[in-house]
């Protein structure tokens, strides 16, 4: 019986979640000897213009060129995966979001930006449907492993939906905020195993928001450490700028229904 064809594509981003992949070495050997990998820039020379079964995708979508790339797998692949944050929710990609494409471009160009192609920053899920998301900057080798084989065995992956404040208290960490730092943790969807608490810095919602995460009592205690609404925007908007601009718009359309 054949292996699956699987890929691996890079948008806009630093590519780092193809990379951890790689870092996945003896595990990836296991996978290899069910997976045929048939095209993956950080590993391999070899394309391929066949369908695939299952398509990995990095990076955001910031380009008109990226629309059409993006639309293009999707048309190739019989599952498609985004990986990593800015895949998933548009990471610190969407902070240009903020500005007007000709003004983010004046300030990271210059007066030479008017050249360049760039459109508002989206996940990969605004604009093509996907089968499954794996955050996380990067995202977290074990979580692929384990996920890459749920999807070979047919079962459907799950994400941990709880915040990453349950991961710190079960590594028994000091909480940040008693330390007198910030933290996203009451809110980010935890799986990352509270690396950052757990390293002395503090979670910043790269695997963005829990589902329902009770916002207003986070910004509450971000606030009682002293932050005022803008500081405080400016912790959230940090990974998940395009992810509340959704809630937003999402919010204001069912008013309107």
């Amino acid at each position: 019986m054949a292996k699956p064809r699987a890929a691996v594509f890079s948008m806009t981003s630093c590519e780092g979640c193809s990379l951890a992949i790689l870092e996945c070495e003896n595990e990836l050997l296991d996978v290899l000897e069910h997976v045929e990998f048939v095209e993956w820039r950080e590993a391999m020379s070899e394309k391929t213009t066949e369908p695939i079964d299952i398509v990995f995708v990095d990076g955001s979508v910031s380009t008109h060129h990226d629309i059409k790339y993006i639309k293009r797998i999707r048309e190739r692949a019989r599952m498609l995966v985004p990986i990593g944050a800015c895949a998933v929710n548009g990471s610190v990609n969407a902070l240009k979001n903020r500005y007007g494409m000709n003004e983010a471009k004046e300030i990271v160009y210059g007066e030479a930006g008017a050249q360049f192609d760039t459109i508002p920053v989206r996940p990969i899920r605004a604009v093509v449907p996907v089968e499954f998301e794996i955050p996380g900057c990067p995202m977290n080798s074990e979580e692929f492993l384990r996920i890459v084989r749920d999807l070979l065995l047919g079962k459907k992956p799950r994400l941990p939906n709880y915040p990453v404040c349950v991961e710190c208290k079960r590594k028994e960490n000091v909480c940040v905020f008693e330390k007198g730092m910030f933290c996203m943790g009451p809110v980010a969807r935890a799986g990352c195993g509270a690396d950052c608490p757990s390293y002395g810095g503090w979670c910043e919602a790269c695997r963005g928001f829990v589902d329902n995460p009770n916002e207003q009592a986070h910004w509450e205690v971000l606030q009682e450490r002293g932050l005022t609404p803008e500081e405080v925007m400016q912790r959230f908007d940090i990974f998940c700028a395009w992810e509340i601009e959704d809630r937003r718009a999402r919010a204001q359309q069912e008013k309107k229904e």
